[in-house]
């Protein structure tokens, strides 16, 4: 019996508007309305992991000395269109928009809120 394996999506297929450190609301599924922080992103599955939230309870075998087993609880991924991305600057929920603007002395292209206009700034960047 031979077992398929699942293909990956190619990178330029996934563009995702949601990045990692960002806040987000569920727009769907049993933790609807809940707001949490992307910990990571799956951009080939286009799926996000938020922190504390779509969370199993899962058995897992003991592995010699390294691991030992039990019940454990962790947070599995949500497809990116369940979630909505949160404004930084308005702290609504929105869409996400594409813009170039001049940043500093370059010009780049950024996340832009569809409420107020703002750029969305990024949280795992300083500047």
């Amino acid at each position: 019996m031979s077992v398929k394996k699942k293909e990956k999506k190619p990178l330029h297929l996934a563009k995702m508007n949601i990045k990692k450190g960002d806040t987000v609301l569920i727009i769907t599924g049993k933790d609807k309305d809940k707001e949490g922080t992307v910990s990571r992103a799956l951009p080939q599955d286009s799926k996000v992991i938020v922190e504390g939230l779509n969370v199993v309870k899962k058995h897992v075998k003991p592995q010699g000395q390294t691991r030992q087993g039990g019940i454990i609880e962790k947070a599995m991924p949500l497809h990116v269109s369940n979630v909505m991305l949160k404004c930084t600057e308005c702290g609504e929920p929105t869409r996400v928009g594409h813009d170039r603007r001049v940043m500093g002395d370059k010009e780049r292209s950024v996340r832009v809120c569809k409420k107020c206009g703002k750029v969305i700034q990024d949280r795992t960047r300083s500047s």
